[in-house]
């Protein structure tokens, strides 16, 4: 601690580290931070685009954002790539069991179910039949019941009711919704 000039009381000293080149998303902060949850129907890609492009572009936002979209199974989603035209922020496929750090955007991988789980993103085979999957509510309620008030979830375009009951368990522990 260093002391003040003019009243001799102790000056506390920043405890915070600045993010370096060599963090990886696969790094955990120690303090809490929003986790934003973006759900999109296949054709999302447009609105997805909007969110990003609407970001402020000079400053980091302190949170991180999770893209849940209806895929296809059998095909390679080009999604990350497309995303980080967007914004500076790091843009990543999933892998199984990944951490989460603010300031990265994190995209599900297909033909797979993502749930967070204590600070890492899990992800899963589907356990429904395709056409009756609901990606956005399975990761929403996930992050309702690990994050509480700092889950944040948004629905820019869903297929059928995919993301209501997800919506519903985030603003019933306190999180932000937007639809």
């Amino acid at each position: 601690m260093q002391r003040g000039k003019a009243t001799g009381k102790p000056k506390p000293q920043a405890s915070v580290t600045p993010p370096s080149d060599s963090d990886s998303p696969e790094s955990t902060p120690d303090t809490p931070f929003p986790i934003v949850g973006i759900g999109a129907s296949a054709g999302g890609l447009a609105a997805f685009e909007a969110f990003f492009s609407g970001m402020p572009a000079d400053s980091d936002p302190g949170m991180a954002f999770v893209l849940v979209q209806h895929l296809a199974p059998d095909h390679k989603s080009i999604l990350p790539d497309l995303i980080q035209r967007y914004t500076r922020m790091r843009v990543v496929e999933v892998t199984d069991g990944m951490e989460v750090r603010p300031n990265c955007v994190y995209v599900i991988p297909p033909s797979r179910q993502m749930a967070f789980l204590h600070g890492r993103l899990e992800l899963l085979p589907p356990s429904e039949p395709r056409g009756q999957r609901l990606p956005i509510d399975f990761f929403f309620r996930s992050l309702a019941q690990n994050q509480h008030e700092y889950a944040i979830g948004v629905v820019l375009a869903g297929t059928g009711s995919d993301g209501t009951l997800g919506v519903r368990a985030i603003k019933a522990e306190g999180g932000m919704v937007m639809a």
